[in-house]
Formats: structure tokens, sequence, C-alpha cells
């Protein structure tokens, strides 16, 4: 028996080879709070009986179902490989570095078509009864990845999702022993592409990537359930920095307007030969939209820089992702 609060919940996660086909946990994640929740879409007769006060609960019916919610977790330095891949859109795998235990994940930003999970959450009752609920074709909408002074780097992802039974069978849950990243491996960097080199004074960064899909492809014939979600709109990539105003790097090129490479990198410890965790997002080319160092007392200036990350022409945003998983 679990325990009978979200001490017992868990949360196991694997890619589909069909959109909204369970697959069974390969994968369990350790996260900090979820939101994936059922939608269901229903329809009340209105027909008039002679006498009848209330509506009949015989003629109530379900026209739709679909599912969505968000999922919050800490970047950890194994198992992100198949959130990162449902987000970027490259099919991956893991490229041994040397000799030792240490691959790379180069997940390049390209269409997410095909890249469908299923994710089952496990939901204790007080009795530590665990409840099974499989959250089937879940497509990640949009992602933010944060981190502040003295903070993990945390992960927001967005899901949409065809639907939700609880039939399939709980998975057993395991866990691979994993650390965090966090501030302490932190580090900012701008510049041509490639040749990017440190900016001081950062406190916090944040970038979110978010995947406009068309999630309301409901049709005749799919019994109220959704077709795989398509890309309606161009991809788009934000963020900010807040930092002391320790130069005028980034002010210039608010008023400048030039673009600049941006690698936002956490760097662990070593795996095996050269070779370090790291978690890494590369966005070959960034406009500042907003930079207002402003004096407000007497404390250090502190301005927040607004980027839009953009396509330089060459190279795609990436996101490398080195671990000692073997496989996503």
């Amino acid at each position: 028996m679990a325990i009978g609060s979200g001490l017992g919940a868990q949360l196991g996660i694997a890619a589909e080879s069909a959109y909204g086909t369970y697959v069974a946990p390969t994968r369990f994640v350790e996260f900090t709070k979820e939101s994936l929740v059922l939608k269901k879409t229903t329809a009340q007769s209105a027909g008039i009986a002679a006498g009848r006060l209330l509506p009949l609960s015989s003629r109530r019916v379900v026209t739709q179902r679909e599912a969505s919610g968000s999922l919050e977790l800490e970047v950890t330095n194994t198992g992100m490989g198949l959130l990162l891949q449902a987000l970027m859109g490259t099919t991956v795998t893991p490229v041994q570095q040397g000799a030792g235990s240490a691959y790379l994940q180069t997940h390049t930003l390209a269409d997410t078509a095909g890249k469908a999970l299923t994710i089952q959450k496990g939901v204790p009752l007080t009795t530590g009864v665990v409840t099974p609920k499989n959250f089937l074709g879940c497509k990640v909408t949009s992602a933010e990845f944060s981190c502040e002074v003295g903070g993990m780097l945390m992960a927001t992802f967005e899901i949409d999702s065809k639907d939700c039974e609880e039939t399939s069978v709980l998975a057993v849950a395991s866990y691979s022993e994993q650390s965090p990243f966090h501030f302490g491996q932190m580090a900012l960097k701008t510049g041509p592409f490639g040749a990017e080199t440190d900016r001081g004074g950062i406190r916090k960064v944040s970038v979110k990537i978010e995947r406009p899909q068309a999630v309301d492809r409901f049709y005749a014939g799919e019994s109220g359930l959704k077709q795989e979600p398509i890309s309606n709109d161009q991809v788009q990539i934000t963020g900010s920095v807040e930092m002391d105003y320790v130069d005028t790097v980034l002010d210039n090129l608010h008023t400048s307007d030039d673009a600049t490479s941006l690698v936002w990198e956490f760097v662990g410890p070593n795996i095996a030969e050269t070779y370090n965790q790291t978690f890494r997002v590369a966005l070959p080319a960034i406009r500042v939209d907003e930079a207002p160092p402003t004096v407000e007392g007497f404390e250090v200036v502190k301005p927040t820089i607004q980027f839009t990350g953009l396509y330089d022409g060459t190279t795609q945003p990436f996101i490398e992702y080195l671990s000692s998983d073997q496989t996503l």
C-alpha cells in the first residue's frame, strides 16, 4: 500500500508509436506538482415532456473527451530525454562521448508530428490504494525553464492530451539516482554563435518555448476524440534575464537591436573522461526587446532584460543534454 496522500503519488511516461495508443511507462519522473485532468463536453436534452420538472438523466450524452494540464518538475541529470524530445521535435538517439558512460542528446527544433507520450499518474486514495489515470496522446504545447539565485533549474511543461482512461494497470514505479541542476552550476553567455562569452551579474534566467498547435481536431467518426494536433503557427521563444547592472552589453543590444547568440547552461559533476553532466539551451539569434536600467533608490540597479529568440538563417535553436542515459 502507498501512503494515502501526495507522498504516495507517481508519474511515469513513455513515447507512443501511434498517437493516442497506450504504452506502459518506461520512465518515472520526480515531479513537484501536476494538473492533468480529463475534460468532457456534455449535452443535455431540452425535450419537453408533460409535467417533467427536471432534465431526464438518461438523455445526457458525452459528445467529446480530451485532457490537458501542466507538469512541473526539477530538471535532473538523468531522465529528461522523453520530455525534451516531445518539446523540440527531433528524433534523438543518445550518442556516446569517448569510451565512457557519457551520452549526449541534441534536441534540435523541428516539427513535433508523431511525438506524443503516454503519461500515467498514480493518485493515492486516503486508504493508500493508488488510482491509475492514463493520459493518452500527450503533446507538449509549451515549456518554460527558469532558475534564480539559490534555486534549482525548474521546468513547467504544458500538455494537451487526446483522452484519459483508467483501465490500464498502474506500473510499478522505479527511480534512478538523480540530482537536480541548480544555480551554482549556471552560466549565461552571449556573443557570436560558437564564440559566446560569459555575462556577469546574472541573477535569474527564464526561457519559454511555445509550440502552437491545432488542438481542436474533432471530426465525425472519431467517437468524440480528437486527431493528433498539428502545428498551426510559428514557434515562439521568449525569455528574460534579471541582473545587476555590471556592464552595458545587453543594454547596448537593446539600443542597437542587433542580434546575438545566447547560451544558457548548467554544468554538473563529471560523468566520464572529460565529460560532465550538462543541460544547455542554445539560441543562435536573439533580439532584446526591453532592457531599461532605471534607478529606483539607493539599491544596486537591477534591469530585467526581455528577449525574443529568432532563426539566424543557418542554425536552429537546440537543447543539449549530457547524461549517463543510454536511451531516452
